[in-house]
């Protein structure tokens, strides 16, 4: 059976805001299926290092053999099983200073294609939306367990939803007498609600399913303690002795996000580095993807790439040459 199809977004954004360089070490924070780290190795060459971190086992060993197997000279490959949220300290652990890291905070296609997942609303399947398949709640606990309050505010803050107490509403009546346990069954009690119409093509399950998503994998306080990390580290290397950083200075970090939740995170934590001086933005803004990109992957359209360069280095300047 073939690989699935996975087109990573905004490729030659990363390559252009990173600027691999031959020997450099990169570090893939959410490798997936491997498409961005493939596109990175030839250019760091046999002395290059890359470093695959990803809570999916399965998606680990693939994207693995997709960078081994991606030109005749790759670099090493090391990889690191577990959440993103723990980088920095294993990446110190096992002595490794990075001169580039991405983050795509997206998913690999072979798991929101996965109806077994329960990540969407397009295909019928458990209601699990759960990443890292050890964790113990799934989205089925919390629509099931979680009070009307409770849920209500998982849908507004989570997925800024405008219908969130009404939603909530009607899924705690629906429970009462029909347990709410697949994918299908959440989209239609949402729908009932909020209409089958679609708003600019977005389905009205679109906002309630990220939302839970987000709360079953604890998304954002992942995404904070990646980006107290890279703040850390930035603090490091603002003093004579980096000795303890993770990575190089004028180390280069990317971080492509979704949804505004985690955009307005990423900009926020990006600016408060660069106005501290310990580090600059080498793009006005966040870059998105093309027209011709997004017809051609319709999950490219949500993607911001904001890109960030730790300490002082002049001659890795991202944004010439």
């Amino acid at each position: 059976m073939s690989e699935p199809l996975h087109i990573p977004v905004l490729l030659q954004e990363v390559i252009h805001v990173l600027r691999p360089q031959p020997g450099e070490v990169y570090v893939d924070a959410t490798a997936g299926l491997g498409g961005h780290a493939a596109a990175v190795a030839p250019l760091l060459g046999p002395a290059g290092l890359v470093v695959l971190n990803d809570v999916d086992p399965d998606n680990l060993y693939r994207a693995k053999a997709r960078v081994e197997g991606c030109c005749a000279a790759p670099p090493w490959v090391l990889t690191l099983e577990g959440n993103f949220a723990d980088l920095a300290r294993r990446l110190t652990e096992n002595k490794i200073r990075a001169d580039m890291l991405l983050a795509d905070l997206g998913f690999a296609s072979n798991q929101m294609d996965d109806a077994g997942r329960g990540l969407s609303f397009m295909r019928e399947g458990p209601l699990d939306m759960r990443l890292d398949p050890t964790l113990p709640v799934s989205a089925a606990d919390l629509v099931q367990t979680l009070s009307e309050s409770e849920l209500a505010a998982i849908f507004r803050d989570y997925g800024e939803e405008p219908g969130a107490s009404r939603v909530a509403r009607k899924i705690v009546a629906t429970r009462r007498t029909s347990p709410i346990l697949t994918t299908a069954a959440l989209a239609a009690v949402v729908r009932s609600v909020l209409g089958n119409r679609t708003d600019r093509g977005i389905d009205p399950s679109t906002r309630v399913f990220q939302a839970l998503r987000i709360a079953v994998n604890d998304e954002l306080g992942v995404l904070d303690a990646l980006l107290a990390g890279i703040g850390q580290a930035a603090q490091v290397l603002s003093r004579h002795d980096a000795k303890g950083a993770w990575c190089s200075p004028g180390a280069r970090i990317a971080v492509i996000s979704f949804h505004s939740l985690e955009d307005r995170m990423v900009k926020r934590a990006f600016s408060d580095l660069a106005r501290r001086d310990l580090a600059q933005e080498p793009l006005a803004g966040a870059l998105r993807a093309s027209d011709a990109e997004t017809r051609a992957n319709p999950r490219a359209r949500s993607a911001k790439l904001r890109a960030l360069r730790l300490g002082r280095a002049p001659e890795k300047e991202l944004g010439r040459g």
